[in-house]
């Protein structure tokens, strides 16, 4: 008996009868099983079994099957706040853990926050905004327990970016700060959308590699834009690409630096680093680098209060409100040209976010080896930043460096955001008038500090071995960001994902197969180079489902393996095994539409005028449904249509010696 034969699974049958006989000796061959149709579905069925395995895959509603209205309530409420489920079994025990990653995380946020702000061009205490807000709202609805939650580097460089285009953040400032949260408006009302809605898989379309070339070129961007408070330079370039910005640093070495400036930033960026690095090679000192930019502040603030080293050009943070986050509703622009503005910024800058988050969060879950369900993370996400655009937030997501703080803090659930929050909240109403001597310069040394690791060099030599057109995609997005900027980089990082897409769906591989000595099994002959070609057949497997976009080039490859096959013969004096039939494998062929049928229907008249029979093996249940339907396999005949390539090849092969 036969069995389905695949790449993933191979089968060792009996060796091929020595006895086997062509196709005109039907009679003494092998019993030979014929593929079977699927029965046929309704209209109705089929649109609803496709509906579910494209947006329901995972089955969300399951636990709802067979449950009391007031266990459906229940479950309905838990889906949306999932604190509800995993509140109920909280205990002392976690809030320790809780409280001391909470703590912890706090303490690193609170300057992050404030030079984040400056990177989106926004007042210090916005950053802090987002720090308050956001994660509530998060650890009530998010499935995660590991992310910390609020301003990151990239999507702050990004806002700054894009809204400084449309307007000037010193000159139209209330007109910025407007534009920013419209933006965020949008970015949550995005995010809540593709969560909603079940779109999550979108965000999977800007490939790994893009995401690390993009995220590692940011990273050198927003070190570059440092420099600024790092050197005390105050006339310093808008741009963001590498030359504009090194042009703007060398031209102001003899009148624009300030020295004290850059003692006192390059000496705390260096202890960041070491601090970093001490972090980094023994887990549990991970602490160290945690409090570092908050110690690193306190020194720096009292160094400067008592020296009155911002007489000298120290430049300082100056004041940062007071108090909680006022309401920002009606400073949204819900009407005119501006709400255009804010969308386009809003989606850009969601879709980073989100990206950054849920994959900081699958990061997490796996390795505490729970589950995330990426579409309720995306409403969590969304209805956050939706609340925090109401709140004077600006976008808010999932910061890795936090993450990973937080994780090491030993945190077990999202209170340790609340907790965070908590601290951020006594910050606003207490502690703000402390920063006023905060030097900048320490603001960009931790933002320095924090954003060097997203350079993930590791990474970017595994992408080069791995795949050579990943890595273009990698570079491309990186040197985008670099010397363009960053929506150019962003640009070309989705430019390239997608043409890799279309090259790989309009280009699929094909392959021409062998038989594996002392089995029965047929495999790629390049990657196995003692598989033994078959006389007189020519054996090719299609590696993709066959559509309109590819179809003719599948026709022609086909075609042109088999004119380089009895070219190949000719030139070895092989006359005697001219091939007289073609066999495709259709195991890996997972669909096919009516432009796949078309062209499979002219492959069997060029192959008839050369005398040579189309065969298929084991096409799948799709596949099989609608090349009956087609009429094609009335068409080659029903004979020629077999449940894998070693009955094909029992059945056509010519009289083989033991």
């Amino acid at each position: 008996m036969s069995n389905r034969i695949t790449d993933a699974l191979p089968v060792t049958d009996m060796e091929l009868p020595a006895d086997a006989h062509s196709h005109e000796h039907p009679e003494n061959l092998p019993y030979v099983h014929k593929v079977g149709v699927p029965p046929k579905q309704n209209l109705f069925t089929e649109f609803k079994t496709t509906f579910k395995e494209t947006f329901m895959h995972d089955d969300p509603l399951r636990s709802f099957k067979d449950q009391s209205n007031s266990k459906k309530l229940l479950l309905g409420l838990q889906a949306v706040f999932p604190i509800l489920d995993w509140g109920r079994s909280y205990s002392l025990s976690k809030f320790r853990g809780d409280l001391i990653a909470g703590l912890t995380i706090a303490s690193l946020c609170i300057p992050q926050d404030i030079g984040y702000s400056k990177l989106a061009n926004l007042a210090p205490q916005y950053g802090l905004y987002s720090s308050f807000v956001p994660p509530l709202i998060y650890a009530a609805m998010g499935s995660s327990r590991d992310i910390a939650i609020g301003p990151v580097a990239v999507v702050s460089l990004l806002l700054g970016t894009l809204i400084q285009d449309e307007f000037d953040p010193v000159k139209q400032k209330l007109d910025y700060q407007r534009l920013a949260f419209t933006a965020t408006f949008f970015a949550g009302l995005t995010q809540f959308a593709l969560g909603f809605f079940r779109l999550g898989f979108l965000i999977d379309f800007l490939s790994h590699a893009a995401v690390v070339g993009f995220m590692g070129g940011t990273a050198i961007t927003i070190a570059l834009q440092q420099l600024k408070g790092l050197l005390g330079i105050k006339k310093f370039t808008k741009k963001t690409d590498i030359v504009s910005v090194m042009r703007s640093v060398w031209t102001s070495v003899h009148h624009g630096w300030n020295w004290e400036t850059v003692v006192i930033g390059v000496a705390f960026l260096a202890f960041l680093l070491l601090a970093k690095y001490i972090g980094k090679k023994n887990k549990k000192l991970f602490w160290v680098s945690a409090i570092a930019p908050l110690i690193s502040v306190i020194i720096s603030t009292f160094f400067v209060y008592i020296t009155h080293a911002e007489k000298k050009g120290v430049q300082i943070v100056n004041k940062i409100e007071k108090g909680i986050n006022p309401s920002s509703v009606h400073e949204i622009f819900f009407t005119g040209e501006n709400l255009g503005k804010g969308f386009r910024i809003g989606v850009v800058a969601g879709m980073i976010a989100l990206t950054e988050a849920v994959a900081i969060a699958r990061t997490f879950a796996a390795m505490k080896d729970y589950h995330i369900d990426g579409n309720r993370e995306m409403v969590a996400l969304g209805t956050m930043n939706v609340i925090g655009s109401m709140t004077s937030c600006y976008v808010a997501t999932g910061s890795f460096s936090r993450s990973a703080v937080n994780y090491m803090a030993g945190c077990n659930t999202a209170v340790s955001n609340i907790v965070m929050s908590l601290v951020v909240l006594l910050t606003l109403e207490v502690i703000t008038p402390l920063f006023k001597y905060t030097p900048n310069a320490i603001l960009a040394s931790i933002i320095i500090s924090a954003v060097v690791g997203l350079i993930d060099i590791n990474a970017m030599l595994l992408i080069w071995k791995i795949d050579k057109f990943d890595f273009i995609a990698c570079m491309g997005a990186f040197f985008g960001v670099v010397f363009v900027s960053v929506e150019i980089g962003l640009l070309i990082a989705v430019a390239i994902s997608f043409a890799k897409i279309l090259l790989q769906v309009t280009r699929p591989r094909t392959a021409v197969l062998g038989k594996v000595p002392r089995t029965n099994v047929y495999r790629n002959i390049q990657q196995y180079p003692e598989a033994a070609k078959v006389p007189g057949i020519l054996i090719v497997r299609v590696d993709s489902a066959i559509y309109f976009s590819n179809s003719n080039y599948i026709r022609e490859r086909i075609l042109r393996w088999l004119s380089d096959e009895e070219e190949q013969l000719k030139e070895n004096g092989e006359l005697k095994s001219k091939i007289h039939c073609l066999i495709v494998e259709m195991s890996p062929v997972t669909d096919i539409d009516t432009s796949g049928i078309h062209a499979l229907e002219e492959l069997h008249n060029s192959l008839r005028k050369k005398d040579i029979q189309l065969v298929l093996a084991n096409p799948g249940p799709v596949v099989a449904d609608k090349l009956h339907a087609s009429d094609f396999t009335t068409l080659i005949g029903e004979d020629n249509i077999f449940l894998t390539v070693a009955d094909a090849v029992i059945t056509f092969a010519p009289k083989m010696e033991p």
